[in-house]
């Protein structure tokens, strides 16, 4: 299920971002990029609609993944 970003508490959606970026496996390259640019840049694409935050309620988890990939996955209110 989609998750609307606007819906979530600012120290929330942060936290859900962070853990995103810091998640094993997310961090490419050999580039030290500071942690508040990757949440700028995680956000950046939230607000563009880029990227969607999904929630999966058999696992209890939340991942952020492209928008390209959900085909026609709907918000939880919709």
């Amino acid at each position: 299920m989609l998750i609307p970003y606007q819906e979530l508490q600012a120290d929330t959606l942060r936290a859900l971002i962070e853990e995103f970026v810091t998640r094993d496996g997310a961090v490419q390259g050999h580039h030290d990029t500071p942690m508040d640019q990757k949440i700028a840049l995680v956000m950046k694409q939230l607000k563009s609609g880029e990227v969607a935050i999904v929630f999966d309620p058999d696992d209890e988890t939340c991942t952020i993944v492209p928008k390209n990939t959900l085909g026609g996955m709907k918000a939880n209110d919709e």
